[in-house]
């Protein structure tokens, strides 16, 4: 294989152009067929006619229903089934009834006294769960108000989603009849929904799409084209693509050292929102954009391997959260970027050993191909401090397998230096849903990163691997930056359907730093 000598602060060489001629292989493209229809969600102040209706319940007493066609004896029996079944509405609780006057199924869902606006929403995605297969056209009612039911919308908008555009044989198609949120102010119901649920909803939708693609589909390139797709005609946006030879002229040499074993060139993608009113400097939300983990020369085992297809969800969430802020027109100023890049094992991949400089000079030592993901933000980094001189800067990864170890798939770790940036995705977790545990960044961990013949290297021997991955990714932003990192490899993917969260890829993140760049932050 014929290379090139490039200079040494890059560390890296060009694959012949042989290798990237038809890199898909498969025949495979981005599906033509669209994910199953979701239903519409629409806002009425009556029901339509034959729908199954659903009921939030905040407790045993089924509320008024204004808008319903329920008799009173249709009421009285409802109500004798609540006592014998003891349905007290409860979070997370459900009662199905059929066949009770002219209504063929009524679902009652709990969201607990006095709900906040998750609870309501997760009432809506966990009626969205249990009327997958429903067939008829739904309503929605109970004792909410305008705003109330625009929360239970928009849960229902999260939890109807589904990943089967691939399915040819067999595919059992739902039905596509509207949701329809019953009340006495359908318009102040759907303008808060259209004005906050439903970009929320899509930029998780646009983050859960991009992981579950799988990796001959999605790659740098077609990362990119996608979510340029996504941002089209939306106002406010600014976007901005490096490719390798950019990269390359920049002295990136550690993103660009991490996907040369990859016939499919590594990217990053800038995309800024600045809405109305808000500040000169951006909050940054820095996504780890690895659209398929081999582990490169450090090869994985199989078991789980596929599942690194989705090894860009940080990065797919930083966009997700940007197109619900921009789609929504917050007045907030953000800069999403996605450092993308595939880790394969060619002979032209980057070795254990091999020493590579990142734009701003500082010196890494490859101890691993497999802890890669660092190495694309160090870059990503440093570039987005430099060009956009953040106010604080956010890192998103599914970087390691030892925040799983700590928290299982409960929490994302938070690793920060600044403590008040760490209280407000703190608070910004519990108000979203997505929640994050605080992890230590001991002084003392830092040491385990240095090299003996670089400035650090990116990987050590023993010790906390999810520290020593936070401390290597804050060694490449400024101490003078408010910076914080979140370890999302425990939360990436879902083996179970949850109210918000289907089985399969989550979009963790999305709502999370939806919320933390409304909070001012």
């Amino acid at each position: 294989m014929k290379s090139l000598l490039l200079s040494a602060c890059l560390s890296l060489a060009i694959a012949p152009s042989a290798m990237a001629q038809n890199i898909a292989g498969s025949g495979v493209v981005p599906a033509t067929t669209a994910n199953s229809a979701e239903r519409a969600i629409a806002f009425a102040a009556d029901a339509p006619a034959g729908a199954a209706l659903v009921v939030v319940m905040t407790d045993a007493v089924l509320p008024p229903l204004d808008g319903i066609a329920l008799g009173a004896a249709e009421r009285q029996a409802v109500t004798a089934a609540i006592s014998a079944a003891g349905f007290e509405g409860k979070p997370g609780s459900t009662l199905s009834l059929r066949g009770i006057g002219a209504h063929p199924h009524i679902l009652l869902v709990g969201a607990g006294a006095t709900p906040s606006s998750l609870a309501l929403a997760e009432a809506g995605g966990k009626a969205a769960q249990e009327l997958k297969s429903e067939a008829r056209p739904v309503a929605v009612a109970g004792a909410f108000g305008d705003t109330s039911a625009a929360d239970v919308a928009y849960g229902f908008a999260l939890g109807q989603y589904r990943f089967d555009r691939y399915q040819t044989v067999g595919r059992k198609v739902p039905a596509t009849g509207a949701v329809t949120l019953v009340g006495a102010n359908p318009a102040a119901a759907e303008a808060a929904f259209t004005g906050r649920g439903k970009p929320l909803a899509d930029g998780v939708r646009l983050s859960r799409d991009l992981a579950n693609e799988p990796a001959n589909v999605i790659y740098p390139e077609t990362f990119v084209a996608e979510v340029r797709r996504a941002f089209a005609g939306v106002a406010g946006v600014s976007i901005e693509v490096l490719d390798e030879a950019a990269m390359r002229k920049l002295g990136m040499g550690s993103i660009v050292g991490v996907g040369q074993g990859s016939p499919r060139g590594s990217r990053m993608m800038l995309v800024r929102y600045r809405g109305a009113g808000s500040p000169d400097a951006p909050l940054a939300i820095v996504g780890k954009g690895i659209t398929f983990d081999s582990g490169g020369l450090s090869i994985k085992p199989n078991t789980g391997m596929a599942n690194m297809k989705a090894d860009m969800s940080g990065a797919g969430s930083v966009m997700g959260a940007a197109l619900s802020l921009a789609k929504s027109r917050a007045p907030v100023h953000v800069v999403a970027v996605a450092a993308l890049a595939e880790n394969m094992p060619d002979g032209n991949a980057q070795r254990p050993g091999d020493i590579v400089r990142t734009m701003s000079g500082k010196t890494i030592e490859i101890l691993s191909a497999d802890a890669e993901g660092r190495l694309v933000l160090a870059d990503a980094n440093e570039y987005v401090a430099r060009e956009y001189r953040p106010r604080a800067i956010v890192n998103i990864a599914t970087l390691t397998g030892a925040v799983v170890g700590a928290l299982s798939d409960q929490y994302a770790g938070l690793f920060s230096r600044d403590d008040k940036l760490a209280a407000d995705l703190v608070a910004a977790g519990t108000a979203s849903g997505e929640e994050v545990w605080r992890l230590p960044l001991h002084k003392n961990f830092a040491e385990r990163v240095k090299s003996d013949i670089a400035d650090v290297r990116n990987s050590g021997s023993d010790g906390p691997g999810a520290s020593l991955g936070a401390h290597f990714i804050g060694f490449f932003v400024d101490e003078a930056t408010p910076w914080a990192h979140l370890d999302i490899a425990g939360v990436m993917r879902n083996d179970k359907a949850a109210p918000l969260v289907p089985k399969g890829m989550t979009g963790f993140g999305v709502r999370l730093l939806d919320q933390l760049a409304r909070s001012g932050e």
